[in-house]
């Protein structure tokens, strides 16, 4: 695993991120994560849509809840073209449950538990607790990043606005 890359806060007391974080322009790293059901998603099998790539630390968390909601009810207006995905750490099970309790439909949710390739490949591993930061990736059609937001406070929101502003863009 890489070392320590950023400083986020939960709650104002520090958390290490570790792994790669790329930056804009740069192409996407590719990445395996399960699905609901258990199947593997690879980033570069959605390659021709826009992904919008939220990370979360768990669904189970009323901020987390709150902007999965949202971005589902947003997701309505992005077209086809456009995949938004929520990847956590939180068991494939879990999250099938709690898609199905929050009626979110627009939204793809994804595992990162088996390995943690997507965290540490996006730089947004919390070292130590093995849970995601909270972050917005926005990739284009042809594999590169175009927006970055990585939340400096785990309790606070990202940028929706900023988010799909990115997306509308492309």
């Amino acid at each position: 695993m890489e070392g320590t890359i950023a400083t986020i806060t939960f709650k104002g007391n520090p958390l290490a991120l570790t792994g790669t974080q790329p930056k804009v322009g740069e192409p996407a790293p590719d990445f395996e994560v399960l699905a609901n059901d258990l199947s593997a998603v690879k980033l570069s099998g959605l390659r021709g849509k826009v992904c919008v790539i939220c990370s979360v630390p768990s669904l189970d968390t009323p901020v987390c809840d709150t902007e999965v909601r949202r971005f589902n009810e947003r997701a309505v207006s992005l077209g086809d073209d456009v995949a938004v995905l929520t990847i956590s750490m939180d068991l494939p099970f879990a999250q099938q449950r709690w898609c199905g309790a929050a009626a979110v439909e627009n939204v793809q949710t994804l595992s990162d538990h088996r390995n943690a390739e997507f965290g540490t490949r996006y730089g947004v591993l919390i070292e130590g607790l093995r849970l995601l930061a909270r972050a917005v990736f926005v990739v284009d059609k042809e594999g590169l990043i175009r927006y970055i937001e990585v939340v400096d406070e785990l309790t606070n929101e990202p940028d929706y606005e900023g988010a799909l502003k990115a997306v509308t863009d492309l």
